[in-house]
């Protein structure tokens, strides 16, 4: 058998064979489509022409496009916020070294895809939240969960004496989550790695004077 056509065999006796496997490729190629495309612009033909599964596995896991959208925002921009914003700050009563560490290293480093399409969720709520009522939602709670992350985090530093006793943690929170994705969006409108790390580092410098 052809190389070629022994892989899509695989592949696609796997699939069959594996529904969540199947399921978990159809969500990361939507958001690869979505990221990349925006989610009214998204195409369902794209999206099964880059996993080689059929219209009928798609609509087995999903019963239309929005359906799917949502599913990439619960399942794959929660998951990635959490693990990269969220998890570090869980049990730690002394977050501005951690912060200013996250950040830092941020802005060193920015991948290409953050300076191409901007930030995943921030593209949604700008494109999705006039317009869908349970998007809004969904993406509501995606920031709460990563804001509350924030907000505990330094309120356990006030405990310890690691955070200023004047710092109003719910405001502090919310204005760090808006800065840095204010941030990536200056720098996909501008594609500019140095407007990113320029407008970083000024974050950087207002989380180091959180400290007590």
């Amino acid at each position: 058998m052809h190389t070629g056509r022994y892989y899509l065999w695989c592949m696609e006796t796997r699939t069959t064979r594996d529904p969540e496997h199947t399921r978990s490729v159809l969500l990361e190629a939507a958001f690869k489509e979505i990221y990349e495309n925006g989610f009214q612009a998204a195409s369902l033909e794209r999206i099964l022409s880059n996993t080689n599964l059929t219209k009928g596995a798609l609509y087995h896991h999903f019963p239309n496009k929005r359906a799917l959208g949502i599913a990439v925002i619960r399942e794959i921009i929660t998951e990635n916020i959490v693990a990269k914003n969220v998890a570090p700050l869980e049990d730690t009563d002394d977050p501005i070294p951690m912060m200013t560490r996250f950040i830092e290293h941020n802005s060193q480093a920015p991948a290409w895809a953050t300076m191409q399409y901007g930030c995943p969720l921030n593209n949604l709520i700008q494109e999705m939240s006039p317009l869908d009522d349970e998007f809004r939602h969904h993406l509501q709670q995606v920031q709460f969960i990563w804001h509350k992350a924030i907000s505990d985090a330094l309120e356990r530093g006030q405990a310890k004496g690691n955070v200023r006793t004047d710092v109003d943690c719910e405001e502090v929170a919310m204005f760090i989550v808006a800065a840095v994705e204010g941030c990536i969006g200056t720098a996909k409108n501008l594609q500019s790695r140095e407007a990113y790390s320029s407008c970083m580092n000024q974050l950087k410098r207002y989380v180091e004077n959180l400290a007590a």
